[in-house]
Parts: structure tokens; C-alpha cells; sequence
């Protein structure tokens, strides 16, 4: 399930982008492509986590039944860490290569600090 709240971060992250002249820069939009794929996987494991549960079962060549955590709990807890790390970079390729914004506030701090 997609939050709205993470929709209208993803909204102000494109516009802090075009604030600071990186919205075009190939960096900034083959980290933020990655970033957008790092999201989607999240979605679908997580629906896999919920549709198939925490816990699953496994049977052995005996017949024998053993509870392990899903697989897809190590996979999602990998992607979100991956996908705090390109958020990291993203926030760092605007303020490293953008252009500071002729306001009195800076909006990457501003947006950090909602």
C-alpha cells in the first residue's frame, strides 16, 4: 500500500530538485530512477510479507515441518537500507552540485526537518 505522505515527500524532493538547478543532472536523475525502482520493490515485498506472513513454513524430506522467518523480510530489510542510502545521496547531489536558492531558507533543510 502506497502512503500518501510519501507521494507528497516525493512531489517537494522534485521540486528541491528544480530549486536547485539538479533536476536534469544525470546524476541526479539515474540515482533518483534507482531510488524510485528501490521503492517499488519495497512496495511488492511488503505485500508479499503480508499476503504470505512473517513466519513460513517449510517441510523437509521427512515430512518433518519447520517455521522460518519469510525470506521476504531479510529482502525488504536489505532494499530499505539500500534505499535510505540513495536517499542520502540524492539529498547529497542536490546540495554538493545545486545551486543555492536565492530564499533566506534553505529548502533541503526545511523539507529534512518536517
Amino acid at each position: 500500500m502506497k502512503l500518501k505522505n510519501f507521494e507528497n515527500q516525493e512531489k517537494e524532493f522534485l521540486v528541491l530538485a528544480e530549486e536547485y538547478g539538479v533536476a536534469d543532472n544525470y546524476l541526479f536523475v539515474t540515482t533518483y530512477e534507482q531510488y524510485r525502482t528501490q521503492i517499488e520493490i519495497l512496495e511488492k515485498l511488503k505485500t508479499a510479507i503480508d499476503e504470505d506472513d512473517i513466519l513460513v513454513e517449510k517441510e523437509y524430506v521427512k515430512g518433518r515441518k519447520n517455521l522460518y522467518t519469510n525470506p521476504a523480510v531479510s529482502e525488504y530489510n536489505k532494499t530499505a537500507d539500500s534505499c535510505h542510502k540513495t536517499a542520502s545521496t540524492l539529498m547529497k547531489i542536490i546540495k554538493t552540485l545545486g545551486v543555492e536558492n536565492a530564499n533566506d531558507t534553505d529548502p533541503l533543510m526545511d523539507m529534512i526537518n518536517e
